[in-house]
């Protein structure tokens, strides 16, 4: 039992993470084909589709674990009761977005964008629908099947994004009287041009609801509000959770086009300007897939050890050293980003806000830094304090994008998202202190955390002239940096090695 319970855990995290990869996988493809303008109008179109997957699910994914859990609950009748509610009210909300599309589109400054929001209108609805099929495939235990569907989704989505993007272009373009170019200009319309990074997206997720049909077969449609209330009660809260979440994600894409002062930068539009940032956050891709597959490594470990009493030394010490591996990263990346960048970001242009880059890396540090402080609300049942910290994190970035960005421009949004999640941390910190003691190092943590910091002042203020002189000259920082690291866990490094050598040896 428990092996299966640590290889479900490994699935669905591996998948998570996959599908996570998505974002990154099409970045170099998209700073390619699109111009900053344009990459900016798809990062705000997805920005917008954190808050509306929040407002369409409603809380309900885990609203459906939680009581199709239950001992002696009814899985089929808690799914049909669910899905029943989810398909309601995307419909409802999905026709409003069609409807009034064209003034949606007007309303975010984009011309003739209405075509962009009815794609979306059926991708958040298609979206929504799929919750409920997946939690069941994870309350049924079959962890296979969900990861074959999400390597499905991973595949169709990165596939037609080029097959759209690049393969249709190339062939319109030859201008050849082949039957592939006669085929091909049926499907293909230049004029819907960034539109089908939404409409890839749109078909992929199509294609997987048809590979639930047996799910949705076997749905009992029902609804009424006597029946729901119970869901509704359980499911509603965790929307205010959810939205604080949304705000600290990606609320700084959205707010830069609104407070971004006309003419700010002599490069481009506001659109422009979010187009550079989103790309640029994408380089934050080592920190950020780090964090994610350490949240769903950890979580189930943290549940497993909470009842031990040495598990407190055992928390802090993982903090301890999950501390010193993403500071090693977070200089690395920042040495080496005149390497990394031109191979994710494949325009020239989106490069001018790579000075932001060690900004949100070490922004990302603390977001996992939170992750591992809010063990202790988690294992004390007093979540309520998980969406109190988020709220307070949500009221951080929105003021002071509000009074930053019209100064500093996106280099105001990247300080913002740096004290939410700073400031997320030390309150996590400060409250679990109090209800759950761990006894942190919170000395040699806040050393690491603040000799990494001026080597990346130092790394950020370094101007070398020529390519190779400056990777050298960066990449020696780093190898000062990773010497006193060595230096100060030399016990621990030689220890480890010891142990590791001694079972090579035995085998």
């Amino acid at each position: 039992m428990l092996k299966k319970l640590l290889s479900d855990t490994v699935i669905y995290g591996l998948t998570t993470v996959l599908m996570r990869l998505i974002n990154y996988l099409l970045v170099p493809l998209h700073t390619k084909v699109f111009d900053p303008d344009a990459f900016g109008i798809v990062s705000i179109f997805y920005s917008f589709a954190v808050f509306f997957n929040v407002i369409y699910t409603y809380g309900m994914e885990t609203t459906y674990f939680w009581f199709a859990s239950k001992e002696g609950s009814d899985k089929e009748e808690v799914f049909s009761k669910i899905l029943s509610s989810l398909i309601i009210t995307s419909v409802v909300f999905s026709s409003i977005l069609w409807l009034f599309s064209g003034q949606i589109s007007t309303l975010l400054g984009f011309e003739n964008s209405d075509i962009y929001v009815k794609f979306f209108a059926l991708l958040y609805a298609i979206d929504t629908l799929l919750v409920v099929p997946f939690a069941s495939l994870r309350i049924d235990g079959q962890a296979k099947r969900f990861a074959v569907l999400k390597i499905i989704e991973v595949v169709l989505t990165v596939g037609l994004n080029y097959f759209f993007l690049v393969t249709c272009v190339s062939i319109v373009e030859t201008n050849s009287d082949s039957f592939i170019t006669e085929f091909v200009s049926k499907i293909y319309d230049p004029s819907l041009g960034l539109g089908y990074a939404f409409l890839a997206n749109l078909i992929s997720k199509a294609i997987i609801m048809i590979l639930f049909m047996d799910k949705f077969i076997k749905l009992k449609f029902s609804w009424s509000w006597k029946s729901m209330k119970p869901f509704y009660s359980y499911g509603f809260p965790l929307v205010f959770a959810g939205v604080a979440f949304a705000i600290n994600e990606v609320s700084d894409r959205l707010l830069i086009p609104l407070l971004l002062p006309e003419g700010f930068y002599s490069f481009g539009d506001a659109d422009y300007a979010v187009g550079v940032y989103a790309a640029c956050y994408k380089l934050s891709i080592f920190v950020t897939f780090t964090v994610t597959a350490y949240k769903y490594s950890a979580e189930p470990f943290f549940f497993n050890q909470a009842g031990s009493k040495d598990s407190p030394k055992v928390f802090a010490r993982i903090m301890y050293y999950f501390v010193i591996v993403l500071m090693v990263m977070v200089v690395a990346v920042s040495a080496n980003l005149e390497v990394i960048a031109p191979i994710l970001i494949r325009r020239e242009e989106y490069l001018v806000g790579l000075p932001v880059v060690p900004i949100l890396l070490m922004a990302n540090l603390f977001l996992g830094m939170y992750y591992n402080l809010s063990v202790w609300f988690k294992v004390t049942d007093n979540t309520k304090y998980g969406a109190l910290i988020s709220a307070i994190g949500a009221l951080f970035t929105i003021s002071l994008n509000v009074l930053l960005v019209p100064y500093f421009g996106f280099y105001g949004s990247a300080i913002a998202t740096f004290v939410c999640y700073l400031s997320m941390m030390i309150l996590a910190y400060v409250l679990g202190q109090k209800y759950y003691p761990i006894p942190y190092n919170v000395k040699m943590i806040s050393f690491y955390l603040i000799m990494g910091g001026c080597f990346l002042v130092l790394l950020s203020q370094l101007s070398i002239n020529g390519f190779w002189e400056s990777i050298f000259i960066h990449n020696a920082i780093f190898a000062l940096f990773l010497l006193i690291v060595f230096f100060m866990e030399r016990q621990f490094i030689v220890s480890t090695l010891q142990i590791v050598q001694k079972k090579i040896l035995k085998k």
